[in-house]
């Protein structure tokens, strides 16, 4: 029996661990092959590609990220291959499981929830007597009936075989995302979420999860995201898994985790901060919401003021990106609501801010009850909101906006410094900002057309220009981001030059002579007036930039600012040097 796995990932980075675990708990028993497809592959091409392998069981692992691209596939390949038997499982297709049959007729079984072992068992029946009734947590049609058996008992993660060593993986690890399970279920019950149906945390076998974490480090893994719902909410286990991966870690490697803030212990931070490597570990934090009542009516329980510690104790660390997402649309979060609970998070200053918008995902409870608050969502997938009792459809696409430049702007970090300025010392919120900027962005048909670097700098300084805020200092910032983000000296792009001519080859000539006035490491580069001209910009600053990064504080200042991009690192190298000083150096050397 030819038996093929498959989903469609929603980009090539990503792999699919549920696939992995039913080719491992399914064999030797069976041999299973696993095909991965991305949703932006053409369908005819995954139609191709699976029916060349021939398979006489076909199953789909469904998210709400890819039902609808997989439906088309579903649809495609029992035209061509009716005697396949088609399975599907995952998260999408284990809630209004006939709904899911009645909706996709070419479908012929559905695995609910935990898959490994009712994927086993159908296999068995399958290739044997057909006794599908036998088989727990299946559903399927009985004289064309829907028929949905018993659910099956929770697996004992101890059991489960390794799904992390398979000889098809091992040169694709360092191009590509691991996904990791130390453990399954979520101790919290947030009406919002799948995660929160499953009752209990079961842990797999600590030692089984170390010689898998050495072996895919040792073959290459670069990044292993921890899938876990609440990494930390055992503090010894959390504990001893950071001193391992610390202890153990191989050059290059990144770990992150979905953690809860406001239960992290004081003294697991402080562990971090000083004895994790910068870079090593990344935090997700689910922040959602800052409204007491809006978490209450959600039933999730969130210390704001424990959560802030956290963060902040994190942040001064200065070893571990953060990543804190939001939800857009929960019950009772107006647009002002929501623009506080923005503003709140963004304070924290962390690395992302992901903003993200209500999915009434099916099974949950916020779904079940969305007449309460007079929800109106989307009928298929991903289910995103339209619209609440106390948020418009106006508001969402407002708030659309700012997620739009946020992601571009902020998320990218493709000028950092011009926006703390801006959205400290010009605009009166973060919030504010990025609505305002989302607004032009808008109206001026941006947001259906690409863009290139220099285009974000020239539409924000258009933006800037036009509501008259736009100033010397700011743009002295953002030429210090775009220049910051080159590898070579860039051409004259959306700003305007500050030197003449004969004043730049003026200080080309003063720099080639007294290199040391920049510093011992310029100095050392022994920069001809042609390398002067081709690997570096020079700009006249109105205040002191490096005085203003350290401290904040904007310092009137006449300064000659160079970047120098080194032809063999690639890197952009800043150096400054007060325009007084210059001119009093040529006086002296006058006199």
């Amino acid at each position: 029996m030819n038996i093929v796995v498959s989903t469609l990932n929603a980009k090539y980075i990503h792999t699919c661990l549920a696939l992995r675990y039913l080719k491992a708990y399914s064999e030797p028993d069976f041999h299973v092959e696993m095909a991965e497809y991305t949703i932006k592959d053409p369908a005819i091409n995954i139609v191709s590609d699976l029916y060349m392998k021939r398979p006489d069981v076909l199953g789909f692992s469904c998210y709400i990220w890819n039902i609808e691209e997989t439906i088309k596939v579903i649809e495609m390949v029992k035209k061509i291959s009716p005697e396949t038997a088609i399975v599907l499982g995952g998260p999408e297709v284990s809630y209004d499981v006939p709904h899911w049959l009645d909706r996709i007729p070419d479908a012929d079984f559905i695995i609910v929830n935990e898959g490994e072992i009712s994927f086993k068992h159908f296999l068995a029946e399958h290739s044997g007597e057909k006794r599908y009734e036998k088989v727990a947590g299946l559903a399927w049609r009985k004289n064309g009936k829907p028929t949905i058996n018993p659910p099956r008992e929770k697996l004992d993660l101890k059991t489960v075989a390794t799904p992390y060593r398979f000889e098809e993986d091992l040169d694709q690890l360092s191009k590509r995302v691991t996904y990791f399970e130390t453990s399954r279920g979520c101790p919290y019950s947030c009406a919002f979420c799948l995660s929160s149906i499953e009752v209990g945390v079961r842990y797999f076998d600590i030692q089984k999860v170390k010689d898998d974490l050495i072996f895919l480090m040792d073959n290459g893994a670069k990044t292993i995201k921890f899938v876990d719902r609440t990494f930390n909410i055992k503090r010894d286990y959390a504990l001893e898994m950071f001193q391992f991966l610390i202890d153990n870690r191989r050059p290059g490697v990144v770990f992150q985790f979905e953690i809860t803030a406001d239960i992290m212990r004081p003294e697991v931070i402080a562990f971090l901060n000083e004895h994790a490597p910068a870079g090593l570990f990344r935090f997700e934090i689910g922040v959602q919401s800052t409204n007491d009542h809006v978490n209450e009516l959600v039933q999730r329980r969130q210390n704001f003021e424990k959560l802030t510690r956290t963060v902040m104790t994190v942040k001064e660390g200065g070893k571990i990106a953060q990543h804190l997402d939001l939800i857009a649309g929960l019950p009772d979060e107006d647009y002002q609501s929501f623009r506080k609970t923005f503003n709140d998070v963004f304070a924290f200053g962390v690395e992302e801010v992901q903003l993200g918008f209500l999915k009434m995902l099916r099974g949950t409870g916020l779904r079940l009850t969305a007449d309460r608050h007079d929800y109106v969502y989307m009928n298929h997938s991903p289910y995103e909101i339209l619209g609440n009792n106390v948020l418009s459809f106006d508001d969402i696409i407002k708030i659309k906006r700012v997620e739009d430049v946020l992601e571009k702007y902020w998320n990218d970090h493709r000028m950092d410094a011009t926006l703390n300025y801006l959205i400290y010392h010009v605009f009166h919120s973060p919030f504010d900002f990025f609505q305002e900027f989302g607004d032009y962005w808008e109206s001026k048909g941006w947001s259906r057309i690409g863009h290139q670097l220099e285009d974000l700098f020239a539409r924000l300084k258009e933006f800037l220009t036009q509501r008259g805020t736009h100033n010397e200092v700011i743009e002295a910032l953002m030429k210090y981001d775009y220049f910051s983000r080159k590898k070579h000296r860039p051409h004259r792009s959306w700003w305007e030059e500050t030197l003449a001519k004969s004043d730049l080859e003026h200080y080309h000539r003063w720099l080639k002579h007294h290199p040391e006035r920049l510093s011992d490491a310029f100095k050392s580069y022994s920069l001809s007036e042609k390398d002067l001209m081709k690997h570096t910009v020079l700009d006249l600053l109105p205040f002191d930039l490096n005085h203003y990064l350290t401290t904040g504080e904007v310092k009137k200042d006449q300064v000659l600012s160079l970047v120098y991009y080194h032809p063999k690192t690639h890197e952009p190298e800043h150096y400054s040097i007060s325009l007084n000083q210059i001119q009093l150096e040529e006086r002296s050397a006058l006199s």
